[in-house]
This record gives C-alpha cells, sequence and structure tokens, in this order.
C-alpha cells in the first residue's frame, strides 16, 4: 500500500476526474505479500539502544505481514518478525517483534498527500527503551513500502502518440472503506508539452460503487469523458488528418461527374484529404463502445499541389474494440455501424448523394478505420505503478464509463 500512496501529489482544485480505481482487499493482500521481502533486509539501528556496542542484526524474517482497512480512516498494519542479533564472536541469538501500526493519509499545507502513522503499537521479546520502540516502529513502517527508487510516479507524462502524452493526477486523499482504498484522478492531456483545455463534461464522475465482493486486485474506471477528451486531444494535435488513396483517376471520374474533364487535360489519380469538421464523440452503452466521427473528405488530384474541386461532409460510426495488454487499453476500430455522405461543396456542379456514396463511401469506410486504429497502435497507457503489470484484465463496457477489473503482479525483477 505504501507504493499506493506513495504516488499521490499535489493537485490543481478547479479540476474534476475522468477516472480513477479501487484497490481492493486482495489487492491489499498482495501489496503486503510481495512486501515481505523488503523487509527482510537486515537493520542495525533499530535495536542499537538495547543491544551492546558492536552487536548486528544478522537477520530479519518475516513471519507475519497483513494489511486491514479501517473503513473511513485507512489502514492497520500488523507485522511479526524474528531478528537474529549476532553478538561479536558469538552465536546469533532471536528477538521476536511485534508490531502494530495504524496509518492514515493528508492532505500536507504545500498540497502533497502524505502517509503518516497516527499509532504504533511495537512489541519486543527484549528488554528495551521507549526510545528504542519508537525507533524500530519507525525503522519497520519504512521498511513496507517498496523503494521510492523502484518506482515511477503515477504522475508522470506517459506519450499516447510523438506529439501527445497524457497524466495522471490524483485530486485528493484516497477514500477507505470496506470494499478497499478508493483514489480519484484527473487526466491531464497534452500537446507538444502544453496542457489541452478539454471541454467540461457535463456530468461529474463518480467512480462507481462494486456490487459484491470482488475477487480482483484492482478495479479501474475510465469514464466516457476521458474517451472523449483523448480524441478531442488527437484532433487538436492533427492526427486525424489524412489522406485516402482511391482507385479513381480523372479520366474515369468524369465519366461519372463529367465537369471533371474540363479541368483536367491529362489523367491524374484522384485523392481523398480528410479532416475532422467537428470533435468526434464516443458512445458507451451496456456492452457496447463506439465513435461517431464527422469528417470533410476534400476530392481534387495533383501531387505535390493538390487541388479540390468537390468537399463532402463524411459521418461515420464505428464500434470499437476494447482491451488490456500490459498496462496499456488497446483501443481499435470494429465493424463501420454506419456512413452518409452528402455534398459540402462542388466545383463541379451537383453531385447526388448516391452518387457520392457509389464513388467515395468504400474507400472511406475502408480507411478511415485504419488510419483511426494507426494512431493508437501503441495503446493508452492505464494508471499504475512502475514495475507493475496487469494481469486476468477484463474490460467490462457499462453506459457511459467502462471497468477494468485486473489483477497486480510485481515483474520477477522485483521479486
Amino acid at each position: 500500500v505504501g507504493a499506493l500512496l506513495a504516488l499521490l501529489v499535489p493537485v490543481e482544485p478547479t479540476r474534476a476526474p475522468d477516472c480513477g480505481g479501487i484497490l481492493t482487499p486482495l489487492g491489499l493482500s498482495y501489496l503486503a505479500e510481495i512486501s515481505k521481502p523488503h523487509a527482510e533486509v537486515p537493520q542495525t539501528c533499530s535495536l542499537a539502544p538495547w543491544t551492546p556496542a558492536g552487536d548486528r542484526i544478522s537477520s530479519v524474517k518475516v513471519v507475519d505481514l497483513k494489511l486491514s482497512l479501517i473503513p473511513e480512516a485507512g489502514l492497520r498494519m500488523g507485522i511479526k518478525a524474528e531478528l537474529r542479533i549476532a553478538p561479536l564472536h558469538a552465536v546469533p541469538m532471536p528477538v521476536r517483534v511485534s508490531i502494530q501500526a495504524d496509518l492514515h493519509v493528508d492532505m500536507g499545507p504545500d498540497g502533497n498527500l502524505q502517509l503518516l502513522t497516527s499509532a504504533c503499537r511495537p512489541t519486543v521479546q527484549a528488554p528495551s527503551t521507549r526510545e528504542a520502540e519508537r525507533s524500530l516502529c519507525l525503522d519497520v513502517s519504512k521498511l513496507l513500502l517498496l523503494p521510492n527508487e523502484q518506482l515511477m510516479s503515477l504522475t508522470a507524462p506517459f506519450p499516447v502518440t510523438p506529439s501527445c502524452q497524457l497524466q495522471y493526477l490524483p485530486l485528493a486523499a484516497p477514500v477507505f472503506s470496506k470494499q478497499g482504498i478508493a483514489l480519484s484522478l484527473q487526466t491531464i492531456f497534452q500537446v507538444a508539452g502544453a496542457a489541452v483545455p478539454v471541454p467540461v463534461s457535463p456530468v461529474p464522475f463518480n467512480m462507481p460503487e462494486l456490487g459484491s465482493t470482488s475477487t480482483s486486485h484492482l478495479i479501474l474506471a475510465m469514464s466516457k469523458h476521458f474517451y472523449t477528451s483523448l480524441y478531442f486531444t488527437l484532433e487538436r494535435a492533427g492526427a486525424f488528418n489524412m489522406t485516402i488513396p482511391s482507385m479513381l483517376t480523372t479520366a474515369t471520374l468524369a465519366q461519372k461527374i463529367t465537369q471533371v474533364g474540363s479541368l483536367y487535360h491529362e489523367d491524374l489519380p484522384i485523392m481523398l484529404s480528410a479532416a475532422l469538421r467537428s470533435s468526434p464523440r464516443v458512445v458507451l452503452e451496456e456492452g457496447r463502445a463506439a465513435l461517431k466521427l464527422f469528417l470533410t473528405v476534400h476530392i481534387g488530384a495533383g501531387s505535390p499541389d493538390f487541388q479540390s474541386f468537390l468537399s463532402v461532409n463524411a459521418d461515420v460510426t464505428t464500434g470499437l474494440q476494447l482491451s488490456v495488454s500490459d498496462t496499456r487499453m488497446m483501443i481499435s476500430t470494429a465493424v463501420i455501424e454506419d456512413a452518409e455522405l452528402s455534398l459540402a461543396a462542388s466545383n463541379v456542379g451537383l453531385v447526388p448523394a448516391a452518387l457520392l456514396e457509389e464513388l467515395f463511401l468504400a474507400p472511406v469506410c475502408q480507411q478511415v478505420p485504419a488510419w483511426m486504429d494507426d494512431v493508437l497502435r501503441e495503446g493508452v497507457h492505464l494508471p499504475h505503478l512502475s514495475r507493475f503489470t496487469y494481469t486476468n484484465v477484463s474490460v467490462v463496457i457499462h453506459k457511459d464509463y467502462v471497468l477494468v477489473p485486473c489483477n497486480l503482479k510485481l515483474h520477477s525483477t522485483m521479486a
């Protein structure tokens, strides 16, 4: 749990959450389990007040380490360990230590969230002083945290595309309940290092409550506003400005639209240049995700001096497939659910909508999803701790939000 709480940082009070996560009691137990090796690093400072000079701790064996939830307050940490004290030129002697500590999180005056010990009760099977017990309590508490140098801040920016990044900021101290530890996050989207002022969500996002006891370590929740802001940022970065190849040439197109023939004296390939005319819309319903795109497609010829003679509005709705690889959400297009073309501007006379669809609907429906998939081919980093990966992942789409139940797994290099 120290790994989770160590990542909380100052936030802007005006921000609103668009995602978050709940660390369940099972996840808390997993963090306690993997913390045992870090508590078994021999120390010398804690026992100094009641051991003769020159004595040292030769080994630390953690017999039991537990982290339990105290609803609306924090955590209770219990640890039982056996220390072996090695006097000079003598056989090591065992000393049993038991500690119970209550932990909570406060917001510091500088805006930082701080993990604090509100109560600590050590028991040592050896003569000791209050100073020794106080020192022991502090040292063992530190040992329970994964080393800071082995963590990557949750607030580090993660790349989405070469020019786009996202950054997760905690908004307040986590909430402790029987369900687990809930943390709300605000995603900051950036283009070329500058924050993008995404539209404000009309509906505030609250972490959904779990209906029953979860069998997962962690449950991430991503709101519809998160996905809408992602696509809004990609639009601002120009990631969806695309060139669509066509099998048509000016000569073949002139057979359908006669005025094209008067514009070109030689046969040139027809090119389609598409850009969003308004921001994409994400639809999240029970068991379904979709993306609505509102494009303007300029149709013309000439390279490198492209000249458009026809502009078409293309409204395309494509299904979205969501999955998770490692700690990244993979977003890919599924089947085209709906597509409509309508005339926007023309230098070659009035072109009926049916003819526009006959000529240009197929390349739009084929190439636009492929372009979208290529933009997000690396996936989108989910909130995560460095050196952890997600396993046993499922993605559950609900109305206006997505849940990602998963288990934590510490990379073998940390074991």
